[in-house]
């Protein structure tokens, strides 16, 4: 059973994903996890910054358990699409990647010790996931160099996806990179291949 603190860095993560960081406070994070009022600042000394930079991570391990249970490429493709699909259809297009959310909202200039702090985590889970895409393509057979570009393009597509997805309330640029994807990396496995 999880504690008050993992049911909160989890509240947080799945209300930022559909409100954005900056509507999301710490009360709401409390209410949605049952957590008493005071534990907030009792698990969180930090104050908010540290609860997005733990939501984040939360985040980031998620996706990565995901990653790394995929035996193939192609599989991990396959499964960041079709969970994102699911995920946009059941909130209907009201969840994106917390990610990519706290990353658009952090750049609060009158408050650059909690910009950066916030940032910084975002920019490693995108690393991590990249890495981890990157490594998959590698053991698969395409060249680390070409992993490394492949990966780069398969996360900025895929987020940029979700975006566009969300705006058009439609899975139609989800599904479009998804297909264009698969046959990029399929193209490239066979290449290897030979």
């Amino acid at each position: 059973m999880a504690t008050h603190r993992e049911r909160m860095v989890r509240s947080a993560a799945l209300l930022i994903r559909e409100r954005g960081a900056q509507p999301t406070a710490i009360a709401d994070v409390l209410a949605h996890s049952g957590a008493p009022r005071g534990s907030a600042y009792h698990y969180f000394p930090g104050g908010r910054t540290q609860l997005l930079c733990e939501a984040i991570d939360y985040a980031r391990d998620w996706v990565a358990e995901q990653m790394i249970q995929a035996p193939d490429s192609v599989t991990l493709l396959d499964g960041l699409f079709d969970g994102y699909r699911d995920i946009l259809r059941d909130s209907d297009f009201r969840a994106g990647c917390p990610v990519v959310a706290v990353t658009v909202e952090a750049g609060d200039p009158g408050k650059p010790e909690q910009s950066v702090a916030v940032i910084e985590r975002a920019a490693v889970a995108f690393t991590r996931w990249t890495g981890l895409i990157a490594d998959r393509m590698t053991a698969d057979g395409i060249s680390p160099e070409r992993a490394a570009d492949l990966a780069t393009l398969l996360m900025s597509s895929f987020e940029g996806a979700i975006v566009v997805a969300r705006a058009a309330r439609d899975l139609a640029p989800l599904d479009s990179v998804a297909r264009q994807m698969r046959a990029l990396v399929q193209d490239e496995l066979t290449k290897g291949a030979r």
